[in-house]
C-alpha cells in the first residue's frame, strides 16, 4: 500500500476517543510544564500591538487552509481574513489555497485535501482537530517536519504527542467559554430546573463545549439534564431535535447550544412554539449572526470570542518562524472572551465588536 493511500485509511478509520481529560494538557498546565510562560506572555503582547513589517523577502511561502467553514457561523471566514490582512501588513509574500468543507460530515473530503497539501510541499498547513479520525493523520504530518502544522480551534495539546507537538495550537478555549455560560445559567435559574443540550458532532468540540458544561453544572447545581442530542453543527438537525424534545417536555429552563448554527435552529422552533424568552437559549462564539440575535432579543446570552486575534496569532507565528525565531512561538495561543447578554447597551456592544473584529468589522 502506498504512503498516501495508507494515510487516507488512517485518517478515515482511526478511532481515538475524545472521552477524558487525561488525554489533554489544559492551557495553564502545558505552559507551566514546558516553561513557556515568558514566551507566551511576549507572544500575547505582540498580538495586541500594531503589526511590525519585516524587510522585503523574495521567498513566497505556500499556505494551505482546510476549514470546516461551510456553516452559518462566520468564525472561520473571519479567521482567514484577519490572517491574510495581518500577513499583508507584515510584508510576507504568500500563496494561500483554502478549502471550506462542512463540519463533521466531510471527513473523507478533508483527508484528500490534506494529502494534496502534503504532496505539493506546503510550508504551512492550517487545519483543526475535532473528529477522532484526525489524530493519526496529524501525527504523520508532524513526523514529516517539512510542513509546519497549525491546529485551529483547539487549545489543549494531546499528551501522547509530548514534545512532538504541531507548530501552533490556536483558538479560544472551549471549556473556559462553556464555564462562563454555565455560571450564567446557574445564576439565572437559582441552580434548579430542567435543561437540554444540543451538541455538534461527536468529537473534541462537543466534548469540550458540551460534556464539560454538563459536568460542571452537575457538580455545582441541582439543574437536571433531561434531553441531549447530537446534531452535527447543523441548523436543520437542530430544528428537528428541538421540535422533538419540546414534544416530549416543555418544562425546560434553557436549551444549551454548542454552536451558532445550533442556536439559530433552536430560536426558530422557540418562535414557532411561542416559547422565545420563556426557555432561554445561548449562542457560542459571538459572531455576527449571534450578535444580531442578541440585539433583536431572540438570543439570551453568548460567549464572544475576540475573534480576529486568532488570525493575527497565526500570522505573527509565521513571521517569527520566517525570521528564524520559531522558539519565540508558544505551542498554544488561547484568545479572550467576553460574555454578552440580551439588553446590552449599544455603545458597549459596538466597543466589543470593534475589539473582536479589528480586521474584519466591515467584512
Amino acid at each position: 500500500m502506498g504512503l498516501f493511500k495508507g494515510l487516507i485509511l488512517l485518517f478515515i478509520l482511526t478511532n481515538v476517543a475524545f472521552s477524558n481529560d487525561a488525554k489533554y494538557y489544559q492551557y495553564d498546565e502545558y505552559i507551566s510544564a514546558f516553561n513557556q510562560g515568558n514566551v507566551s506572555d511576549n507572544f500575547i503582547k505582540t498580538i495586541q500591538e500594531d503589526s511590525k513589517a519585516i524587510k522585503q523577502n523574495d521567498k513566497k511561502i505556500k499556505i494551505v487552509m482546510v476549514y470546516p467553514g461551510n456553516q452559518i457561523s462566520d468564525y472561520w471566514r473571519k479567521s482567514k481574513l484577519s490572517f491574510e490582512k495581518r500577513l499583508n501588513e507584515l510584508n510576507i509574500k504568500y500563496e494561500l489555497v483554502d478549502f471550506f468543507t462542512k463540519p463533521a460530515i466531510e471527513i473523507k473530503e478533508q483527508s484528500k485535501l490534506l494529502l494534496k497539501a502534503i504532496k505539493n510541499n506546503t510550508d504551512y498547513l492550517i487545519f483543526t482537530l475535532d473528529a477522532s479520525k484526525h489524530a493519526k493523520f496529524i501525527e504523520r504530518i508532524v513526523s514529516k517536519k517539512k510542513t509546519k502544522l497549525i491546529l485551529q480551534n483547539i487549545t489543549t495539546p494531546l499528551k501522547k504527542w509530548k514534545k512532538r507537538q504541531p507548530f501552533l495550537y490556536v483558538g479560544f478555549d472551549h471549556a473556559i467559554g462553556s464555564k462562563f455560560l454555565a455560571d450564567y445559567y446557574m445564576n439565572e435559574t437559582n441552580n434548579k430546573g430542567n435543561y437540554a443540550v444540543l451538541y455538534g458532532a461527536k468529537g473534541y468540540v462537543s466534548y469540550m463545549r458540551g460534556t464539560k458544561f454538563v459536568e460542571y453544572v452537575s457538580k455545582n447545581s441541582k439543574l437536571k439534564l433531561v434531553h441531549e442530542y447530537y446534531v452535527d453543527f447543523n441548523k436543520e438537525k437542530a430544528i428537528k431535535a428541538t421540535r422533538d424534545l419540546l414534544k416530549i417536555n416543555k418544562d425546560l429552563k434553557f436549551i444549551y447550544a454548542c454552536s451558532t448554527d445550533i442556536a439559530l435552529g433552536v430560536i426558530e422552533v422557540l418562535k414557532e412554539e411561542n416559547l422565545l424568552g420563556k426557555i432561554k437559549v445561548n449562542g457560542w462564539g459571538g459572531g455576527s449572526n449571534e450578535l444580531k440575535a442578541i440585539e433583536s432579543g431572540e438570543l439570551d446570552i453568548t460567549v464572544m470570542r475576540m475573534n480576529d486575534d486568532n488570525g493575527v496569532a497565526m500570522a505573527e507565528a509565521v513571521k517569527l518562524d520566517l525570521l528564524g525565531k520559531g522558539k519565540e512561538v508558544p505551542t498554544i495561543y488561547s484568545g479572550e472572551f467576553s460574555l454578552v447578554k440580551k439588553g446590552i447597551n449599544k455603545e458597549e456592544l459596538d466597543a466589543l465588536k470593534k475589539r473582536a473584529f479589528r480586521y474584519t468589522l466591515n467584512d
